[in-house]
C-alpha cells in the first residue's frame, strides 16, 4: 500500500513537471511567433525617403536621318523618392525628378519633370534591382513641334555601400516619339543615369 502512494505521487510530481515544461515551450514558441509577425509587418510598412542626385548621359534615337547633329547630351539631375516596403524583398518606389534629356543640339533639348514608379526587388543586403514605368512632363518649351509628355520604360540596379547610401545605374528606354505627329519626324529619347542616393536609414 505504501509503494502503491509513493508511486502515485511520483507520477503526480512528474506530470506536473511535464505539463509545466511544455507551458515554457508553447509560451516561448508564442513569444517567436510574436516577433516574427512583428518583423514582417515593419518589414511591409516601412517607409523610407531619400534625395537622388546624379548624371545623365541622354540621346534621341531617330528612325531614320537625324535632323540635326546628334550628339548625346550630358547634364546633371535631382530628385526625390520614397521606398515603400511591401515585404522583405519587394518595395514601391515613386519618385519625383528633374532631368535634362533630349540631344546635345539646342533644338533637340528636353527637359522633363519626371514621375517613375518602380519595383523594387531585393536580392541580397547590398543589391536591388528595379523596374517600372515612367511619366514626363515636358517644362521651359511649348509650340516647338515636340510632345508635352513622354513615356518609357526603367530599369536599373543599386548597391547600398551604407545605412544612409546607395549608388545606382539605371536605363530609360522611351517608348513614345518626342516629335508631334505633323511634323512626320520619329525619334525616341533614351538615356542612362548614374546616380547616388542619400536615404533617411537603411533601406532594406
Amino acid at each position: 500500500m505504501k509503494r502503491l502512494l509513493l508511486l502515485t505521487v511520483l507520477l503526480g510530481f512528474s506530470f506536473q513537471g511535464f505539463s509545466q515544461d511544455n507551458n515554457e515551450v508553447k509560451a516561448t514558441e508564442k513569444v517567436k511567433d510574436t516577433s516574427d509577425v512583428q518583423e514582417k509587418w515593419s518589414a511591409s510598412n516601412g517607409i523610407k525617403y531619400g534625395i537622388r542626385t546624379g548624371y545623365t548621359i541622354s540621346h534621341l534615337d531617330f528612325d531614320g536621318t537625324p535632323i540635326l547633329d546628334n550628339k548625346h547630351r550630358n547634364s546633371l539631375y535631382i530628385g526625390f523618392l520614397a521606398n515603400i516596403g511591401l515585404s522583405k524583398t519587394l518595395s514601391l518606389v515613386p519618385e519625383i525628378q528633374f532631368s535634362a534629356e533630349g540631344a546635345n543640339a539646342e533644338p533637340l533639348h528636353l527637359d522633363y519633370i519626371q514621375m517613375p514608379i518602380l519595383f523594387r526587388f531585393r536580392f541580397s543586403e547590398k543589391f536591388h534591382v528595379g523596374l517600372g514605368p515612367q511619366i514626363g512632363l515636358k517644362v521651359h518649351k511649348t509650340d516647338d513641334g515636340m510632345k508635352n509628355i513622354a513615356y518609357s520604360a526603367v530599369i536599373g540596379a543599386d548597391y547600398k555601400i551604407n545605412y544612409a547610401i546607395f549608388v545606382d545605374v539605371r536605363y530609360n528606354y522611351g517608348i513614345k516619339n518626342v516629335f508631334d505627329e505633323v511634323s512626320g519626324i520619329v525619334a525616341k529619347n533614351r538615356n542612362i543615369k548614374l546616380s547616388k542616393v542619400l536615404s533617411n536609414s537603411a533601406v532594406h
